[in-house]
């Protein structure tokens, strides 16, 4: 080949690029997520989930720490915010999902589901209009906070952005029970999490991405815009990330059990202040599917109590703390192992590393036939290893024995409501402390405006609080679930080809 030919191969191919559009020439694939205001029937459906979900866990708002789907059992998709489009089929049929972080299946309603109401508010995959639709029809079921569906597997093109996925295996869901489903603003769920978690063992479509060479970097990456109005949300970037989206270098920590995007993280502050519970470390998953921010009850609780959330009266706290309280106190000041205290004054058993309530047994599903993994909870136990955080804190910061037995108390008026969400005064938010977690060795904050929802506006708005209490035992928890709350202040990178999380402040 002569020197002009080499000359004009080269300048066609600087054309070409300069005509492509900026996320083909950088590798990229954007996704455009919309962005839609929580309103009261969101919340009326989220309440309803919450219902399900401590049906589902026999009252008792933990889990079971064996089987890896447990935490998806917990769900709550009603309050979700963030939405983005897929097509499933040739020619590509639309449906509006969740591109969720915490799951691993993709879903969306079928035609064939007949009997539930749910599916005629939403749009419906009919396999007879696609001519690369192959049978599978091996059954599937997914239990989510939100309620269940179930249906059966299929296979099918899938196209997310510009790229179509072939072959991909999904669930066309023929049942999805309860009102939650039928007032979701979604038609169904894209997991991006990890094939362990995956129902059926199906390969998640994010692996398929990588594996038919659709992306250039196994890498992926959220930016939520926070500060939009209902329209264009925020965007998810298949193959890399856009710095435009993020301010400063991400803070990575790695993977530290898959199936989950999940990692270790350390203290959580109020106010600059440790709460200690999470000082010797804790695990947390970032999970673009959840829209609060999740943790142990005992913080929670602190943070209801600095911010003025409404909560519940517990009267088994109050009754640990005017019978227990001053004998607590005094085996902490004696060092008494904390994890041993609450067996110490007969509350709890110490099982050779925490306490566990003395009832503690499997919760059978009558209906089912079969333990749904969870524990029956005892809510003295409870109470009384919340005391024990919640003391041992007080002491490190040199309170007096009648303050911390008076906090305690009031701390007991503050509990989460078992229902998830907790109000507070609008009007209140310029005197409400910033809330911090420590992620490789960092302290990402969280400022008022950031972690209260607002619903409506005007003088009829409504705030409630981002956190809601959830408690996973050892040797899964204290664990903490990172959702859109989190996610929206920070840029948050999904590293598949590293096993790592990384997180930048949002631009």
């Amino acid at each position: 080949m002569g020197t002009r030919s080499v000359a004009l191969v080269l300048l066609a191919a600087v054309l070409l690029q300069a005509l492509l559009p900026a996320s083909a020439a950088e590798g990229l694939v954007r996704i455009a997520l919309k962005k839609r205001p929580i309103d009261q029937n969101g919340r009326v459906a989220a309440r309803l989930s919450a219902e399900e979900r401590q049906r589902l866990l026999g009252g008792a708002n933990s889990l079971g720490s064996d089987g890896e789907g447990d935490i998806i059992a917990l769900k709550n998709y009603m309050n979700a915010q963030y939405f983005g489009e897929i097509g499933v089929g040739t020619p590509a049929q639309k449906f509006t999902v969740i591109f969720d972080t915490g799951s691993s299946n993709l879903w969306v309603p079928s035609a064939k589901c007949y009997f539930s109401i749910a599916c005629y508010f939403h749009s419906r995959y009919k396999s007879g209009q696609s001519s690369t639709y192959k049978k599978n029809g091996k059954p599937a079921a997914i239990q989510y906070g939100t309620g269940s569906i179930a249906g059966f597997f299929s296979e099918d093109s899938v196209t997310v952005g510009d790229l179509v996925v072939k072959d991909q295996e999904f669930i066309e869901a023929t049942k999805e029970p309860g009102l939650t489903f039928m007032v979701a603003k979604f038609d169904g769920i894209l997991g991006l999490g990890f094939q362990e978690i995956s129902v059926g063992n199906a390969v998640p479509v994010w692996y398929n991405m990588v594996e038919q060479g659709l992306i250039s970097d196994p890498v992926f990456s959220f930016w939520f815009n926070r500060h939009a109005d209902e329209g264009e949300g925020g965007e998810i970037v298949f193959g890399g990330m856009d710095p435009s989206h993020y301010k400063g270098d991400h803070t990575y920590v790695p993977v530290t059990q898959k199936g989950y995007w999940q990692f270790n993280m350390g203290d959580v502050l109020v106010d600059g202040k440790s709460t200690g519970f999470c000082a010797g470390g804790c695990a947390a998953i970032a999970d673009s599917g959840t829209s609060l921010l999740a943790g142990p009850t005992a913080i929670i609780t602190e943070i209801n109590e600095k911010i003025g959330a409404a909560g519940v009266v517990s009267q088994e706290c109050k009754s640990v703390v005017s019978q227990y309280g001053q004998q607590i106190l005094d085996l902490l000041l004696a060092e008494t192992q904390p994890a041993k205290i609450c067996s110490r004054v007969g509350l709890c058993t110490f099982d050779g590393a925490h306490g566990v309530g003395a009832g503690i047994r499997s919760v059978v599903d009558d209906e089912a036939g079969k333990s749904n993994g969870g524990l029956q909870s005892d809510p003295m136990c409870n109470a009384c290893e919340m005391a024990v955080v919640w003391m041992q804190n007080q002491l490190a910061q040199n309170k007096t024995q009648d303050v911390i037995l008076n906090y305690i108390n009031q701390l007991c008026e503050r509990l989460p409501s078992p229902m998830g969400e907790s109000s507070v005064d609008c009007a209140s938010l310029k005197s409400m402390p910033n809330i911090a977690f420590t992620i490789g060795g960092k302290k990402f904050s969280l400022k008022p405006d950031q972690y209260i929802l607002k619903v409506g506006e005007g003088p009829a708005a409504q705030c409630i609080s981002g956190f809601t209490a959830m408690d996973i035992p050892p040797p899964r928890g204290p664990l903490w679930i990172l959702g859109d709350v989190f996610m929206g202040a920070y840029h948050t990178v999904f590293d598949y080809g590293k096993l790592r999380v990384g997180f930048a402040e949002s631009a």
